[in-house]
């Protein structure tokens, strides 16, 4: 009897009240909807943003022209496994690219993939 009831209330819609400042941030994203292509696009963007190793990471890259994995060590605290684990993952969703020089990987942003997340979320 308690789950019908749940159910009943579930099934009847509330209105609410949106915040229009809230809802005018988010230009792109209301202004049209997305294909699949691009909703999937961004949402392995906004995952490989989603660690706060990640954020950091990029934002080490991003301050400099380049930077070897080996200099990611020491300011992120992880060993190189796991600075090659979310290098991977921060370039697969197409945001950093890397060069292998002779034991080592060096990494710059790609600033296009950087603007493409900066015109989703302005308005």
């Amino acid at each position: 009897m308690l789950v019908n009831s749940i159910v009943e209330q579930m099934s009847h819609p509330k209105s609410i009240a949106v915040d229009e400042k809230v809802v005018s941030c988010c230009g792109p994203l209301v202004g049209g909807a997305m294909s699949e292509v691009e909703a999937g696009d961004m949402a392995q963007i906004f995952g490989a943003l989603s660690d706060p190793i990640r954020l950091r990471m990029l934002s080490l890259v991003a301050s400099q022209d380049e930077v070897c994995s080996c200099s990611l060590e020491e300011p992120l605290g992880k060993s190189q496994p796991t600075i090659s684990h979310h290098t991977r993952i921060l370039a697969e969703a197409g945001l950093i690219v890397g060069e292998k020089r002779g034991r080592w990987m060096w990494w710059h942003v790609v600033p296009e993939r950087l603007e493409d997340v900066a015109r989703i979320l302005s308005s």
